[in-house]
């Protein structure tokens, strides 16, 4: 049998596959694990990278390295000279972001040339540091997991528990460039101990601008809001007309809720103009510590509506707090061009403006699922 045609066919096909000449060899390369971009005293910006260390004579497990320079780009060629290897960006774990870049509009635009490269990775959660940005970079505690791998995991868990967004550089991408939403990030500091902790979750105008923060209570109000209940919330509220009982606070009933316990639904309507949305929430929860007597097996209904009342306020003040700020958070404005177009095309380019005259209004039932097996 002739195989003649058989090698002409292979070798057609080898000569018009795409090679590996940019192949980068692991023992060559630099490993950065966390970038991070902030704005110096004379508003110049500042690019951080840190890299794991892969030898046991070396006590120090990090390498960081500091570079001013105009774009991400431009500061690559510096930070290959403080590196062993060649930098490559496949492999970030966390995007940081000082808070005062964020207080800058159109900063954003730095991001490019991690969307335009594609050898960069835009799985990378983004975090903003409230502060100088230094000050968290060049931590380094002995007694805690490298930076990227703690700060990663801090989001994915919080998250999971409603007490802060997963938003990555892809994710802040779609936000930044869809009008009927605007950008949410975690938002993390320093304790006065100089230990690292998640305080909630950022919240940025169209233009990338940070206006406001949320707790972590307020961001599982956000959260159920925007029906992205994961695997469970945590929620504390008080109930008035319980005495306190000297230092304890004898007033306060724990409960839990999740993505298959709560349901929301807005419904969305316009009228000269002015938009209205009738957010409806149906929440199945289970007690976890209630600091009062009350017979729940009884008495259901009547705990079932004072947690309502108390809830209701709580998302009304957080209601109040986003359209004080004219931003969207919850991603009205997708509700909005869904079923009210045509009054949506007219705000669209001013959205945030738009939806802070809108009638909000949210309509809640709680149902006591389970109350433990104290009776």
């Amino acid at each position: 049998m002739n195989k003649l045609p058989q090698y002409v066919l292979l070798f057609a096909l080898l000569t018009i596959l795409p090679g590996c000449n940019d192949r980068l060899d692991m023992e060559n390369a630099s490993i950065p694990l966390t970038l991070g971009l902030d704005l110096g005293q004379d508003n110049e910006p500042i690019m951080y990278s840190t890299f794991p260390v892969f030898d046991k004579n070396v006590k120090k497990k990090t390498q960081e390295t500091e570079v001013h320079a105009p774009s991400f780009r431009k500061s690559r060629s510096e930070q290959d000279a403080h590196s062993a290897g060649v930098f490559s960006g496949r492999n970030y774990q966390v995007f940081l972001i000082g808070k005062r870049m964020l207080m800058q509009e159109d900063w954003f635009q730095m991001m490019d040339v991690l969307f335009r490269d594609s050898k960069n990775t835009v799985s990378d959660r983004v975090l903003v540091y409230d502060g100088p940005l230094e000050e968290i970079i060049y931590l380094n505690p002995k007694d805690q997991p490298l930076l990227p791998i703690l700060l990663r995991g801090m989001v994915d868990t919080k998250s999971s528990k409603a007490e802060t967004v997963k938003t990555s550089v892809q994710e802040l991408h779609r936000q930044m460039y869809e009008k009927g939403i605007t950008p949410a990030i975690s938002e993390v500091s320093l304790d006065a101990s100089k230990n690292i902790k998640l305080d909630g979750t950022a919240l940025l105008n169209h233009k990338g601008k940070y206006v406001a923060s949320l707790d972590a209570a307020e961001t599982v109000l956000l959260r159920i809001l925007q029906n992205k209940v994961e695997k469970s919330a945590s929620i504390t509220v008080t109930i008035p007309g319980e005495s306190k009982r000297g230092p304890f606070h004898t007033d306060k009933i724990s409960f839990s809720t999740d993505k298959t316990k709560t349901e929301t639904k807005a419904l969305t309507s316009s009228k000269e103009g002015k938009f209205r949305f009738d957010i409806h929430i149906r929440m199945k929860i289970s007690l976890y510590e209630m600091l009062f007597p009350h017979d729940v097996e009884k008495n259901a209904p009547e705990l079932e509506q004072k947690i309502s009342k108390q809830m209701l306020k709580q998302f009304d003040n957080l209601i109040k707090k986003i359209q004080q700020h004219a931003i969207d958070p919850i991603g009205l404005g997708l509700n909005a061009r869904a079923f009210e177009y045509d009054e949506y095309k007219k705000a669209k380019s001013n959205w945030g403006k738009a939806l802070s005259t809108a009638d909000i209004r949210v309509k809640l039932k709680v149902t006591i699922d389970a109350m433990g097996p104290v009776k």
